[in-house]
C-alpha cells in the first residue's frame, strides 16, 4: 500500500501548479486517495500501516510537485489538540512545537509551569500555539491536567518541553486515539534493562499493570510521553486524575476503557537530567512510587482490597501449586 500511496501523491502534486501552495490541496488530496484506497481494502490498516502511507504519499507528492510539504496528512476522523508541559525548556520547547505543527491538530497548547528562563518568549516565536502561564510551579504533572482542561480536540496528545519526539513517531498515538483507543501510550518495554536490573519506579509500573489484570501492558505507563487520550475518557476520570498519571491510568482500566500501547518511542535516553530526577530514591522518583500506592488504594476502594482476584483455600492452593 506505500509503493500505491507514493505513486498517488507523485500524481497528485504533479497536478498542483508550485503557485498553489501545498496546504489545504496536498491534505484534500491525500483524503481523496487514502478514503478510495480505505474503501476497496475494507479498511485503512493498521496504526503503522496509516502512518507510512502518509510519509509515502508526502513523499510522492514532494517529488511530484518540487513542494516538500512540512506536515504528514494524517485522515483523522476527529478533532485533536496536543498539550506541551514545560519548565525551563527554552533550547528544545522550539524543537517541540517544530515538530507538533507538522501534525493536523487544531490546537497546540503550551503550560509553562513556573519557568524563569526564555521559555515564554520561545513560545511566542510560534504564533499559532497557545498559552497557559504560571509564573509559580504548580507541582509535578499539574500542568498536564491543566492542559487538557483548555483545549478543545476529542483527541488530546501529551507530550513535554524537553523531549523533542519527531511528528512521524507521535503521529502513531493520534491514529490510536482517533480509531477507537482512550488511552494510546509508548510502549518503553523494548528499551528497559532485564528485571533484575530495573528501579523502583519501573517495578511499580509492572506491579500495578499485574494487580490491575494487565500483564500485557508490563512496564507502560502514563508517566511516559508521548501518549494521547479521549477525551471521553478524560471526561470520564475527571481532568484532575492526569495530576496522578499512574491513578488516571489505573481509573481507565478499571472502568473498562481501552488501553494500549501502539508504538515505542525512546525517551529514556533523552530524558533530561535533573538535580532531583538522579541517584537511587531520589525525590522523583519517591514521588512516582508513591503516585503508584495511590493508584492502587483508588482502585481497592472501587473494587475491594483483592480486586478481581479469587481467594483459594490452603488444598486449592496446593493442588494448583502440584499441577505445574
Amino acid at each position: 500500500m506505500e509503493t500505491a500511496a507514493r505513486k498517488a501523491g507523485f500524481t497528485a502534486g504533479s497536478g498542483h501548479a508550485a503557485s498553489r501552495g501545498c496546504g489545504t490541496t496536498f491534505r484534500e488530496a491525500f483524503n481523496d486517495w487514502f478514503s478510495a484506497a480505505a474503501e476497496s481494502r475494507k479498511g485503512g490498516g493498521t496504526v503503522r500501516e496509516i502512518t507510512d502511507c502518509a510519509l509515502a504519499f508526502r513523499e510522492g507528492y514532494s517529488a511530484g510537485s518540487g513542494i516538500p510539504p512540512k506536515e504528514i496528512p494524517l485522515p483523522l476522523q476527529r478533532s485533536a489538540s496536543a498539550v506541551v508541559t514545560a519548565s525551563n525548556e527554552e533550547k528544545t520547547l522550539p524543537l517541540v512545537l517544530s515538530e507538533l505543527e507538522k501534525l493536523p491538530l487544531q490546537e497546540i497548547m503550551v503550560v509553562l509551569n513556573g519557568c524563569t528562563d526564555g521559555s515564554l518568549e520561545a513560545v511566542f516565536r510560534h504564533p499559532r500555539v497557545l498559552k497557559l502561564h504560571f509564573p509559580e510551579r504548580l507541582g509535578h504533572d499539574v500542568g498536564r491536567a491543566v492542559g487538557a482542561k483548555a483545549v478543545r480536540g476529542e483527541t488530546i496528545l501529551f507530550v513535554d518541553g524537553d523531549l523533542p519526539v519527531v511528528a512521524e513517531e507521535l503521529a502513531p498515538f493520534l491514529l490510536a486515539v482517533d480509531r477507537g483507543t482512550d488511552m494510546a501510550l509508548n510502549d518503553i518495554t523494548p528499551f528497559l534493562p532485564p528485571f533484575p536490573q530495573q528501579d523502583e519506579v519501573t517495578r511499580s509500573k509492572t506491579l500495578l499493570n499485574l494487580l490491575l489484570g494487565r500483564p500485557d501492558l508490563q512496564a507502560n505507563s502514563l508517566t511516559a510521553v508521548p501518549h494521547a487520550l479521549s477525551r471521553k475518557l478524560i471526561d470520564a476520570i475527571g481532568t484532575p486524575a492526569l495530576a496522578v498519571p499512574p491513578k488516571a491510568q489505573a481509573l481507565a482500566i478499571a472502568r473498562g476503557f481501552e488501553v494500549t500501547a501502539p508504538s515505542a518511542v525512546n525517551v529514556l535516553r533523552k530524558n533530561r537530567i535533573r538535580a532531583g530526577n538522579t541517584g537511587a530514591g531520589n525525590a522523583v522518583a519517591k514521588l512516582i512510587v508513591g503516585d503508584h500506592i495511590e493508584a492502587l488504594e483508588t482502585v481497592m476502594q472501587m473494587k475491594g482490597i483483592r480486586l478481581d482476584t479469587t481467594r483459594l483455600s490452603r488444598s486449592e492452593l496446593a493442588k494448583a501449586r502440584n499441577a505445574r
